[in-house]
């Protein structure tokens, strides 16, 4: 079986505090994700990525499998379908302070095939774009980035 991957790395100005709670507030994620994540982010429990559309519903679950505040975070990542117990993949947060900076890693591995890759490469890539402009301007982009054709 061929393992798919994707790596994201991004350069925030902003402490690892502070992109570890952008990353891990339910409020603040919902800002400029579309979705709030929602755990209580340790060890072992679970989460869900949460519409914010105010019906709880998750599009994506998973859980907690290591979490080193605010260095670290590894989450498992399937749709509510598939549930915790099949084969998820798998995203890792790094983020490394350096003076006024935060480098933010963002791999996301054991991806069914290509197609599963390409949807991973197109959404984080948004996804991390929304973040640096949040937290660099305090308002996110004005239209939502994972929606662009």
């Amino acid at each position: 079986m061929t393992a798919f991957s994707h790596r994201g790395i991004t350069y925030l100005r902003a402490t690892p505090e502070r992109v570890w709670h952008a990353l891990t507030n339910a409020d603040e994620s919902g800002l400029y994700w579309g979705h709030r994540n929602v755990s209580t982010w340790l060890l072992g429990a679970p989460w869900e990525h949460q519409r914010t559309d105010g019906s709880g519903t998750a599009d994506v679950i998973g859980t907690v499998e290591a979490v080193d505040r605010p260095h670290l975070l590894v989450t498992t990542w399937a749709g509510p379908q598939e549930g915790r117990a099949a084969f998820p993949s798998r995203v890792t947060f790094e983020l490394q302070g350096w003076h006024d900076l935060t480098r933010l890693t963002v791999t996301h591995v054991d991806l069914a095939d290509e197609a599963a890759r390409a949807d991973a490469e197109q959404g984080w890539s948004a996804v991390l774009a929304n973040l640096k402009t949040y937290l660099e301007t305090g308002h996110p982009l004005p239209q939502e980035p994972w929606l662009m054709p």
